[in-house]
């Protein structure tokens, strides 16, 4: 493969730019069936799902997998449990400004080069992680780990939306989602096992060695991003293509609802290692099988909400659901003293989310393609400032109680969101 060759769209619209000025709106046209369509080919239209997937997989791989080992570094740093968690706030932290920072970087000198800058980052935020003496040296690096982790994170979303847009862009995102469910399903399952043989430390070094793989796969990864329809002007003004899209109510709609959605999931995976570890007493082995057991079922939620002629009812029929299951749940973490209580209501809470997050991601990549790279970091940007301020919150006082209320305040947001979405005309074939 010739890696310095563009991906180019398969449609007629291509040969149609503006001949000066800023590139056009899209050079993807609204298609007119559903037919999948296979850009350089279907070998190459598989190693590109595949390699996205990894891609989007590694922002979990960078939170998930270490998650059965929280009590574990709890004592090793003699720290509380919610300075522990401060390791997810600093690396969501970290998530959202690496977006924000390498998104209109992409847009104006391709993606392979801002990926693999930002791979490089998150290694020597890796190797500096397993080598921090004090919890609060750790924090830091974490930070760094975030900014580098940003880089696949947000692309994982911007190269669909460079090639495809509509229903196509749709069910690429949901089929990325479904197969990207096995991310957060393997990842504390192999944090869990690694945990108890070569412990935290050793869980980074493995991450360490992901950045490396896909470092190596990259050089396969043909250009989505031609020369043609890259931002042009000075570099100081690069950020000026966040106005437009902070200001597209559809856009901003979507942002909200996937990251308030997001919120309730890391609020949900920043207090599981405590609550089923330590007051339901589970090793860190079965914490991961549980959590990978659960994570199938966002998997499942991302690819119903394609059975869904207008992908926005399938948001307003999601936040109903997650707001009625965090209810059950809620109860449940404040009177009823059983795991199978707690994970019964988990359930039907985490299949909600897959549906939001489809109709989230390719709502709002749908709208902000133009600049996608910009657009999508500040939809990154959004899921990960929600979970930068849950993270902690879960923490606070009587774990069970607080994680309660946390997940009652972001579903009734997602709720309000994904009836925000429903007022509006625009969906996805609209022209």
């Amino acid at each position: 493969m010739n890696s310095d060759k563009p991906i180019t769209s398969p449609t007629p619209s291509q040969s149609c730019q503006k001949p000066s000025g800023r590139p056009a709106a899209s050079t993807v046209s609204e298609p007119s069936s559903t037919k999948p369509q296979y850009p350089n080919g279907k070998k190459y239209y598989a190693f590109l799902v595949g390699y996205l997937v990894l891609l989007s997989a590694f922002g979990s791989f960078v939170n998930d997998m270490y998650l059965p080992t929280l009590p574990e570094m709890r004592h090793y740093f003699h720290c509380s449990v919610s300075v522990v968690q401060l390791g997810l706030t600093t690396g969501m932290i970290g998530l959202a400004v690496g977006q924000l920072l390498l998104g209109p970087l992409s847009d104006r000198y391709g993606r392979k080069p801002v990926l693999l800058v930002s791979m490089a980052i998150f290694i020597i935020g890796a190797v500096g992680s397993v080598f921090s003496p004090t919890i609060h040296i750790f924090l830091a690096w974490r930070l760094i780990q975030g900014i580098g982790a940003s880089g696949g994170y947000f692309l994982a979303r911007t190269v669909p939306a460079d090639i495809y847009g509509g229903r196509p862009l749709a069910k690429m995102m949901a089929l990325i989602g479904a197969i990207n469910g096995f991310a957060p399903a393997s990842a504390p399952v192999i944090g869990g096992f690694l945990g108890g043989t070569i412990h935290w430390q050793g869980i980074f070094w493995v991450l360490a060695g992901f950045a490396v793989l896909l470092i190596a796969v990259s050089f396969f990864f043909k250009e989505s991003l031609p020369v043609s329809r890259r931002m042009k002007g000075p570099l100081s003004g690069m950020f000026r293509e966040y106005g437009p899209l902070l200001r597209n109510r559809a856009f901003m709609t979507h942002v909200m609802l996937k990251g308030s959605a997001l919120g309730l999931l890391f609020a949900y995976t920043s207090s599981a290692p405590f609550i089923m570890q330590e007051i339901y007493g589970f090793s860190q082995l079965k914490f991961g099988l549980f959590m990978g057991f659960n994570a199938l079922f966002t998997a499942a939620g991302a690819m119903f909400a394609l059975r869904f002629k207008v992908l926005k009812n399938a948001a307003w029929m999601g936040g109903w659901v997650m707001m009625l299951a965090t209810a059950v749940e809620s109860i449940a973490l404040f009177f009823i003293d059983d795991f199978w209580a707690y994970e019964a209501s988990l359930l039907p809470m985490i299949f909600s989310m897959g549906m939001i997050f489809t109709v989230g991601n390719t709502l709002a990549m749908n709208e902000g393609r133009t600049n996608a790279g910009a657009a999508s970091a500040i939809l990154g940007l959004g899921g990960y400032a929600f979970g930068a301020v849950v993270a902690p919150l879960v923490g606070i006082g009587d774990i069970r109680h607080s994680t309660a209320i946390v997940f009652l305040v972001m579903a009734a947001i997602t709720l309000f969101c994904s009836y925000g979405s429903r007022l509006l005309p625009a969906d996805l074939d609209r022209k």
